[in-house]
């Protein structure tokens, strides 16, 4: 099997096993799945609501509910790793046809993924930036009155306190810049700002 671009190491064989039973599916069928997935992706909160919608798309195409879900689950793996990875539309085609779905079917999930290009890029950015949150920020700025070097008395230095949410819990992060590394630290940040802004 070829190098898949969404996960650095073979899967296991029960994921190509679920992915070449899409092949079965007639291509209303396939579309018709393909859509309820991208629902859950760009909505990953309605876990409920996937689980309703699989079970109906089962009972109208006379399959079993059971098999479906992990056959889903299967499919999942790779959006959620192209997610990661910031995966383009060719890689996840290319991903799915190494698993051994059709040319046509991973055609039509790409042209899926390409169409909701924006809404995810905006979703990974946000899955990246909800690591570790910051929750506080604290400063004081202060002028250093002696020191054994002499080119440092007078210097001017800010001292930081982060509160970063890690988890569910807390954590303080203490920093000190000299005034040429704040002036870094804040263009920086502003750089940030206006590329969040882009996507928000």
């Amino acid at each position: 099997m070829h190098k898949l671009h969404f996960s650095g190491e073979p899967v296991p064989d029960f994921v190509s096993t679920d992915i070449q039973t899409l092949n079965k599916l007639s291509s209303q069928q396939f579309s018709a799945l393909t859509e309820i997935i991208f629902r859950f992706i760009t909505e990953p909160t309605e876990s409920e609501r996937l689980l309703s919608q699989l079970s109906e798309f089962a009972s109208q195409n006379g399959m079993s509910p059971g098999p479906l879900k992990n056959i889903v689950k299967s499919v999942l793996l790779v959006p959620n790793g192209a997610l990661k990875g910031n995966l383009t539309a060719d890689h996840v085609k290319t991903d799915f046809i190494t698993l051994g779905l059709s040319e046509e079917k991973a055609g039509c999930f790409a042209e899926k993924w390409k169409l909701n290009s924006a809404v995810l890029s905006r979703l990974a950015i946000g899955q990246t930036l909800t690591v570790n949150q910051l929750v506080d920020m604290e400063w004081k700025f202060g002028v250093t009155a002696g020191s054994s070097e002499l080119q440092k008395v007078g210097s001017i230095f800010l001292q930081l306190k982060l509160v970063i949410k890690k988890g569910n819990k807390s954590e303080n992060v203490y920093i000190e810049l000299t005034l040429p590394q704040f002036y870094n630290f804040l263009h920086e940040m502003e750089q940030a700002k206006t590329s969040l802004e882009c996507f928000s």
